[in-house]
């Protein structure tokens, strides 16, 4: 079980920094980095649909 958890902690905060490099290098911008940190996969799902 706590596998399990670990495994669901270390993606969120990749799926976190993911996002918020990817903002950075789009926007350059550390507020729209720190919203779309805040969505994390969400907002790397849609970066990638999109572009």
């Amino acid at each position: 079980m706590s596998y399990g958890f670990e495994t669901i902690k270390t993606g969120i905060t990749f799926g976190t920094a993911l996002a918020m490099v990817i903002s950075w290098s789009v926007n350059k911008s550390v507020l729209w980095a720190i919203f779309h940190g805040i969505l994390s996969w969400i907002y790397v799902i849609y970066y990638v649909i999109v572009y």
